[in-house]
């Protein structure tokens, strides 16, 4: 036998081994993604999930919060590629949340559970698109966990839609595994991102913004002169990087599940109480409960499960190769845009590029004073405008900081003044603004003209760097 007989089969048989291994990685995810699961945690989730959606929306109606931001301003701050998003009149705009209200409540209770969720997603999006100054973390986290709702069979338990299937005598729904795993994933990722982001001098080493903060609350009961010392701010934000870091790891241990579930909700409680963070609190409540055995409601409901025959199974929710690279093509996404602060120069808590979408949460104490210098025609008319004149209190608050947001007001000062017959405008911004404690300093180059700088997402030169940054 020579020596090319020898290897030859052998040979043949490890380019057999690499061409079917990739296919038997495929199928056995494929078998893990569409292995049945109780759908009694998937249509727990859907409910509190809804029901803090109908508190938002009733929230934004009774604090008129829909006039405030969408109705009043005569200027709205849009997101890039989005100019085009605009309120509606004020009766549309208020059926748009009325929509909203509809969509939330049936989400609740799982009547038309996808269709129900992708239409809060829709009019949602739209909304918080609109203005820019009004975004917040858990805004777009409940965009996103809305669109991957309507993905999926949330309503096969604990819905309308599962008793009316009774009731009309068709097969029940199953919940799949990779409903529960694309959700917890997504959610381990904003903890992950959340904490990642406190590792920086800052957060660690100066206590900040936490200490600034927590001395808001010194002069309370009791607790007051404790909240008010630096070393409990040391401890909070210790103490907070670590709770973000670990705590999916701790959820999604069976031994560990209760005593990090009562950890997250004093943590949340917490953190709901000290700062005014609106819901996200108790939207992460709500959420963590997916980390759960899927069964979870039922104990606590006292009620057996009693999953159907297979064969009596709708098909429903099974994921195919098309489906699953979506899923995963979804999930790089979530891994992406968090870290695109990485392509810009600089400290990205002061910049600000990459800043939205990231996770970033509870990083920054920011303190802002912006005034504008537009300059007109050959003899350079000068004109100043004063910018707290002309926006609402939370648009000046959130524009004082934001370069984006100064430029991009720069440019509609630069189309105002052309509309009334102004030619060759040119906008300066004179912007201070301080970061968690330094002193003030410059935040935008006064020289540079900002209403023609290029409108894009690439660097920004025109920011001036973060002093004393080290």
């Amino acid at each position: 036998m020579t020596a090319t007989e020898r290897t030859g089969p052998r040979l043949a048989e490890g380019r057999s081994g690499t061409s079917h291994a990739p296919n038997l990685s495929l199928a056995r995810c494929l078998e893990y993604c569409n292995a049945e699961r109780d759908g009694a945690g998937l249509g727990a989730f859907r409910a509190l999930f809804g029901a803090l959606l109908c508190f938002s929306v009733a929230r934004f109606w009774a604090y008129g919060w829909i006039e405030e931001l969408y109705l009043r301003p005569p200027f709205h701050f849009t997101y890039f590629g989005f100019g085009w998003v605009r309120p509606w009149p004020p009766l549309g705009m208020y059926a748009h949340f009325g929509v909203m209200a509809l969509a939330a409540a049936c989400l609740c209770i799982g009547l038309a559970s996808r269709l129900s969720s992708f239409v809060f997603f829709l009019a949602f999006t739209y909304a918080e698109l609109i203005e820019k100054a009004s975004y917040l973390n858990h805004y777009y986290f409940v965009s996103l966990v809305t669109l991957l709702l309507a993905t999926m069979p949330s309503g096969a338990e604990l819905s309308f839609d599962a008793w009316l299937r009774r009731r009309r005598g068709q097969a029940p729904l199953r919940a799949r595994a990779w409903c529960y795993a694309l959700i917890r994933a997504q959610l381990t990722l904003l903890y992950l991102f959340a904490g990642f982001a406190k590792l920086n001098r800052d957060w660690l080493l100066a206590a900040e913004p936490l200490g600034t903060w927590l001395a808001l609350h010194a002069d309370a009961p009791l607790i007051g002169p404790l909240l008010g010392s630096r070393g409990a701010a040391y401890f909070a934000s210790f103490a907070g990087a670590a709770f973000d870091l670990s705590i999916p790891f701790w959820l999604s241990w069976r031994r560990s599940r209760p005593w990090a579930y009562a950890i997250a909700l004093v943590f949340h409680v917490g953190v709901w109480l000290l700062f005014p963070i609106g819901v996200f609190s108790w939207v992460m409540m709500a959420s963590t409960t997916i980390f759960f055995d899927p069964s979870w409601p039922r104990r606590w409901l006292r009620t057996r499960a009693t999953p159907p025959p297979l064969e009596a199974v709708s098909p429903s929710g099974r994921l195919g190769r098309a489906p699953l690279g979506l899923a995963g093509a979804y999930l790089v996404l979530q891994l992406v845009v968090p870290l695109r602060f990485v392509l810009y120069p600089g400290d990205v808590n002061w910049h600000e590029q990459g800043f939205r979408f990231a996770w970033r949460v509870m990083l920054v104490e920011k303190a802002g004073q912006v005034e504008f210098t537009v300059l007109t025609g050959a003899d350079e008319r000068r004109y100043v405008v004063y910018p707290r004149e002309l926006l609402t209190p939370l648009q000046y608050k959130m524009m004082s900081t934001q370069p984006d947001m100064i430029q991009q007001f720069a440019r509609h000062l630069q189309q105002t003044f052309q509309a009334q017959g102004h030619e060759r405008v040119r906008v300066y911004a004179e912007a201070w603004a301080s970061l968690n404690g330094r002193p003030r300093q410059r935040l935008i180059d006064p020289g540079v003209d900002l209403a023609n700088e290029p409108w894009s997402l690439w660097p920004k030169r025109w920011i001036l760097p973060l002093q004393n940054s080290s």
